[in-house]
């Protein structure tokens, strides 16, 4: 539980929040505008007779960046905690300008030979850095800037961030496939959706600058040693829920692909269920942090979760089996609903249960290695699966098996909201009262 941060502590104005808000929401842009245009980005850099063998070498090349996730964990994750969570923000938000112009600005294999994978995985090496050193400053700023009732609803903005990305970006996909060719989407369209989110990094930058510091670290000399080990039971269940979690985004984020390259979709119906994924996320994001403030993380994480997982099945079998737009957008937006209910409590589970001395770097590697190693295979597997088994419902297995290891996982949990925790304590106060008033008489 946390017990570093003050009651009277006063929440810092909206401009700042909005700093950490766009500068968030940019970096998963750019990260997942790539998987929506993964079939496009297939064919110019891993051009082959075999489209699903184009697609797969694309995915691979998605799945390399979340290698370097880790890493930038690590680096700029410890940065924020033993720097600020300010120099930390603005470190990844650099890095990630530079890999998304370089990536956008790549010639074609065709244009240049094998120069082209290569440079493309290392700006996708260099883009996944850069996003796991981003998670852990900024979700302990919002939680750090929040009022101790009200750390779920700013927390949650973390989670919101994705899914405007995911709204944007698919807003986005969908305008450019409404108004190029095919072919015109794979020479040029992807770019443009890149380019996009570059222009707005300058001001990022500018932004960011201008924030305040919601955590200073002590000099090293007096710097406190914080023990790991209380916090390792921590790290694991973290670990389960938010892979559970990134599975099944990860899985929402691939409809655009799935609709395209397994159902064989039109791209403008496609794009059209990515919107409705964002667009699910932006509804419902926050209302899940306000949810967990008022009934606890644990029971806002579980009974959407439980929800989700007797949904899943039914939701791919229609979309598989009618294959219409109506039952595509409707299924897409009952899955997606749930789980941003169910997200956002864990994100704020984790976070508030660390110390502050060690907060950024920690979620930073908790969620970095999770999403790592389900989150950048998730596609990569389910279209291997699909393409093994000739199975359009894989992805819902998967899926499901995910589910039910992170339903276990929310079951571990203690709970975390402050105001549930001071109930608590004065029912078990209370209690103890009681017992020693018995004992008296």
């Amino acid at each position: 539980m946390m017990k570093d941060m003050p009651e009277t502590r006063q929440s810092v104005p909206a401009r700042h929040i909005a700093a950490v808000v766009i500068g968030n929401a940019l970096e998963f842009y750019d990260f997942l505008t790539y998987s929506f245009f993964a079939v496009y980005i297939g064919r110019v850099f891993f051009p082959s007779n075999d489209p699903s063998a184009s697609l797969l070498a694309s995915l691979a090349t998605f799945g390399a960046g979340f290698v370097m996730r880790p890493i930038g964990a690590l680096v700029i994750g410890r940065m924020g905690d033993r720097r600020g969570r300010k120099p930390a923000m603005i470190l990844s938000f650099w890095l990630m300008g530079v890999a998304i112009t370089g990536l956008a600005l790549t010639p074609s294999r065709a244009a240049i030979g094998a120069a082209a994978p290569v440079l493309a995985v290392s700006f996708r090496m260099l883009q996944g850095f850069a996003l796991g050193g981003e998670v852990g400053p900024t979700t302990a700023f919002l939680l750090e800037a929040a009022p101790p009732g009200r750390r779920g609803f700013y927390t949650a903005f973390q989670s919101w961030t994705q899914d405007l990305s995911v709204l944007i970006s698919g807003l986005v996909g969908f305008g450019l496939a409404n108004t190029l060719t095919e072919q015109q989407l794979q020479d040029f369209g992807w770019r443009i959706a890149f380019l996009a989110g570059a222009v707005i990094v300058p001001f990022g930058l500018a932004m960011r600058r201008r924030l305040p510091e919601t955590f200073h670290a002590p000099d090293a000399g007096r710097r406190e040693r914080i023990p790991l080990r209380p916090y390792l039971p921590i790290a694991v269940i973290g670990l389960l829920l938010l892979a559970s979690s990134t599975i099944g985004s990860y899985i929402l984020d691939y409809i655009t692909t799935y609709a395209i390259a397994t159902l064989h979709m039109p791209s403008n119906v496609a794009f059209a269920a990515t919107v409705v994924v964002g667009l699910c996320g932006v509804l419902l994001d926050l209302a899940g942090g306000a949810l967990s403030d008022r009934f606890g993380r644990k029971r806002t994480m579980l009974v959407p979760g439980v929800l989700l997982l007797v949904s899943i099945l039914p939701a791919f079998y229609a979309i598989s089996h009618y294959q219409t737009t109506a039952v595509l957008l409707g299924a897409t937006a009952v899955l997606a609903s749930l789980l941003s209910l169910s997200v956002v409590p864990m994100i704020v589970w984790i976070t508030e249960s660390l110390p502050a001395a060690i907060r950024s770097g920690s979620v930073a590697v908790i969620y970095a290695v999770s999403i790592s190693t389900f989150g950048g295979t998730t596609q990569y597997t389910i279209t291997f699966l699909m393409k093994a088994t000739g199975n359009p419902l894989a992805p819902a297995w998967y899926w499901s098996a995910a589910l039910l290891i992170g339903i276990a996982a929310m079951c571990a949990t203690r709970e975390s909201a402050p105001r549930k925790t001071a109930k608590l304590t004065e029912w078990n106060a209370g209690e103890q009262d009681s017992v020693f008033g018995r004992e008296l008489q």
